[in-house]
């Protein structure tokens, strides 16, 4: 009887400790989650899009709205507040196509998170004649908010694989060195910096 106690009590004992481990994995796959709703695009599209999204070490659940991609054929990859579209051509390049996706949700970064002050600040910091869509007169690169989205894809995914790695000085995301652009963006946000960053090669 004692036997079949301590056999019970180590089964439960094992049980809330494998439930335990359940729940820690599942809070830690959700952290860095954000809330989507896809129009269009395949399954392995969509799917890309999810990929994309956790192999940075951005946080997105700290994006407070649900985002809606679009996935259509032969149209530009943006973004506008709560939105973003992506080419599904572009999609189906795999890997190549993560850092077009990181872009364009670190445009949701800065409508969803940053003010005006903050803006200014990274303006200063990255560079640019202008923040965002206040002239047509620029260049894609010469825009802040482009060099943002950028520098921020590179900063939380630093891989190989990634078609944001600057090839030169002047590229957009060139202007700050990943770990200062993490420090910088973590005081703005009053978030801690990441100690680690998911690598992938």
């Amino acid at each position: 009887m004692v036997g079949e106690m301590a056999f019970r009590v180590r089964l439960g004992t094992a049980a809330v400790i494998l439930l335990g481990s359940l729940l820690f994995s599942t809070a830690a796959f959700a952290r860095g989650a954000t809330a989507l709703a896809f129009v269009g695009g395949s399954v392995a599209e969509r799917s890309q899009v999810t990929k994309a999204l956790g192999a940075s070490s951005f946080d997105w659940s700290l994006l407070p709205s649900r985002v809606t991609v679009h996935i259509g054929r032969d149209f530009a990859s943006e973004a506008a507040p709560d939105e973003v579209w992506l080419d599904a051509n572009v999609l189906d390049a795999g890997r190549f196509s993560w850092g077009v996706v990181q872009h364009e949700f670190a445009h949701q970064v800065d409508f969803q998170l940053l003010d005006a002050e903050t803006r200014a600040r990274f303006a200063l910091l990255l560079g640019g004649s202008a923040w965002c869509g206040e002239t047509l007169a620029f260049a894609h690169g010469d825009y802040g908010c482009e060099r943002f989205a950028s520098t921020l894809a590179w900063a939380y995914w630093p891989s190989q694989s990634n078609c944001m790695k600057p090839m030169s000085r002047s590229d957009e995301s060139a202007a700050m060195a990943p770990a200062a652009f993490r420090a910088a963006l973590a005081e703005a946000l009053h978030i801690p910096a990441p100690t680690y960053l998911r690598w992938t090669a």
